[in-house]
């Protein structure tokens, strides 16, 4: 497994070593002694799946406190913009963000740590999107920032007039007006 950084300290692109052949390919798409040896220690507990079409967008979403998630995120098929933005207020990177391609092709997978709001868009036909969670949802927890916030100024590739939200993500704030942020000098990771 290659692990790639990013502009977002703690955000990698994680790219697997394929093995192929005459009858196509395998890899290993998890396996937890080498993530934690090349990333952190992570414990998932939920694993999700969803399929979209094309122009959907999900996000930017986060779990608050004391439900805080850490993803690691992949595309089985199709093809996502995937986002992760940095919503910890004091960072030195606060709300900038990461945009990264992930395919059935390519198999990368982006791992988007605690304090940090996600979201992907679809760019093709139909995808179907798989993430690994390090805390259980809490629907009492969901917090979002606004998709098209021009602070953070994502480009997710479709004419803003195609996308496909629903109703709950039509409606998010946008980062200066969000009410529950993350603090950076506060440490998520611990359980």
């Amino acid at each position: 497994m290659k692990v790639i950084e990013t502009a977002l300290e703690g955000v990698v692109i994680l790219e697997p070593e394929l093995h192929r052949d005459a009858r196509g390919y395998f890899f290993e798409s998890f396996s937890r002694r080498a993530f934690d040896e090349a990333v952190r220690p992570v414990r998932f507990v939920q694993d999700n799946e969803s399929k979209s079409s094309y122009g959907v967008l999900r996000g930017l979403h986060f779990q608050k406190p004391p439900h805080v998630q850490s993803k690691l995120v992949r595309v089985i098929s199709g093809t996502v913009l995937d986002v992760a933005v940095d919503i910890r207020r004091g960072s030195p990177t606060f709300g900038c963000h990461v945009a990264v391609e992930l395919s059935g092709e390519n198999h990368r997978q982006l791992f988007i740590p605690r304090g940090f709001a996600h979201g992907f868009a679809v760019l093709s036909e139909e995808a179907l999107f798989q993430y690994k969670c390090d805390n259980y949802y809490a629907p009492q927890s969901e917090g979002a920032v606004a998709w098209n916030d021009p602070q953070i100024g994502i480009d997710w590739r479709l004419d803003p007039a195609n996308v496909i939200l629903s109703e709950k993500d039509s409606r998010h704030p946008r980062l200066d007006e969000a009410p529950e942020l993350f603090d950076y000098d506060t440490d998520y990771y611990a359980r």
